[in-house]
């Protein structure tokens, strides 16, 4: 879709439009606010301030905020919305203040600017835009989530519970708005190698940093026999290392973290196995495991996207998708690498898009629901 065709609808519904700037003033508070995974309270009071002064009734479980649309009917298909207000914390490259909401160039700069801010507000907007309407074929609910950079407890998973049956999902996270059908899952592990300190000049001891680098060898060129024809490999890299407290003692434990990333050709009980029969270092994963996910082609959130003529991708990077049991789609404004680097941005015209797209894919979805019944689940 051009931009030229998105400000014509866009100048053609006033209402979307004053939405677009609203949703772009909110995103400029979010971005002068920090909200660091498990410190989100302040962007939290933000965005139930602003739901609830536009006359919006919300639900708050610790820094998590949603809604349902006012005429909600429980005899009828839900769709969550849902994308995130944490961030990381802003690396050591910025040139700018990550806090100062700034336009240039057509680009807004700000730490969450693209992850994922400008998805959270857009969605907002289009919730707003069907918020009042008495005649929807489905539901609506908006969530506004914490935790979801840190994987944490206390986001999405812990307020899925509370918001009833959902049918399925889009999650807001920067695809360029295409439709990401498909995600890798995610595991974290922390890993132990140990050894026997010693005094470095006598050649002492056994150095746990020694093993720790067989390891690190294996991790970096170990492949998984199954490949999954369309996620492809298992992907592990090791991210972190910590070793020794000073430079003449030989150091009796090595610390080092793996990211993995899971397809669906094993479980994580399997993946686990091979990784501890291959190497001899302690290896513990970390709680919050982000399973992979899919959802049909054919499936009327995919089919109306298509229709927009939005492309089908597969996602290499994770999101609270995996914490979902429904079908789901990864859908934004913005652009994923983007996402933690210094001097973040997105351009002021991606939030349009994004606002202008999400609504037209909601619009879409009726028809293909009323042609396609049994694909509702």
């Amino acid at each position: 879709m051009s931009l030229q065709l998105i400000d014509e609808i866009l100048v053609g519904d006033q209402q979307l439009s004053h939405l677009a700037d609203d949703a772009l003033m909110l995103l400029k508070q979010l971005i002068a606010t920090p909200s660091f995974s498990g410190e989100e309270d302040n962007t939290a009071d933000w965005i139930q301030a602003f739901m609830e002064n536009r006359d919006m009734s919300t639900h708050r479980l610790r820094n998590n905020i949603w809604a349902f649309n006012k005429y909600y009917d429980p005899e009828k298909p839900t769709i969550l919305l849902n994308s995130h207000h944490d961030t990381v914390k802003p690396n050591e490259g910025y040139t700018r203040d990550p806090y100062l909401p700034e336009e240039r160039d057509g680009k807004l700069y700000g730490l969450g600017s693209n992850d994922a801010g400008g998805c959270l507000v857009s969605l907002l907007a289009v919730f707003r835009y069907f918020y009042n309407s008495p005649n929807l074929c489905y539901n609506l609910c908006f969530a506004a989530t914490a935790e979801e950079e840190n994987t944490g407890e206390n986001g999405l998973k812990a307020v899925l519970p509370l918001l009833g049956h959902i049918d399925f999902a889009i999650v807001g996270e920067p695809t360029q708005m295409q439709l990401a059908t498909a995600e890798m899952g995610c595991m974290v592990l922390d890993c132990t190698a140990h050894g026997t300190a010693g005094h470095a000049a006598r050649n002492e001891g056994d150095n746990a940093l020694y093993k720790a680098m067989a390891d690190i060898q294996w991790f970096s060129s170990f492949h998984f026999p199954k490949r999954s024809g369309f996620m492809g490999d298992i992907k592990m890299t090791v991210t972190e290392i910590k070793a020794g407290i000073q430079h003449n003692i030989v150091p009796s434990e090595c610390h080092f973290t793996v990211d993995v990333r899971l397809n669906d050709c094993y479980n994580v009980g399997e993946v686990l196995a091979i990784i501890k029969n291959h190497t001899i270092s302690d290896v513990f994963a970390r709680p919050g495991i982000v399973k992979p996910s899919c959802i049909d082609q054919i499936h009327p959130l995919v089919r109306a996207g298509i229709a927009l003529g939005r492309k089908t991708y597969l996602s290499p990077t994770s999101s609270d998708q995996g914490w979902l049991d429904v079908p789901s789609l990864k859908m934004g404004p913005g652009d994923s690498a983007r996402s933690h680097m210094a001097n973040e941005y997105i351009f002021v015209n991606e939030i349009k898009e994004g606002v202008t797209i999400y609504t037209n894919l909601l619009k879409n979805i009726v028809y293909c629901l009323i042609h396609n019944p049994e694909n509702n689940a």
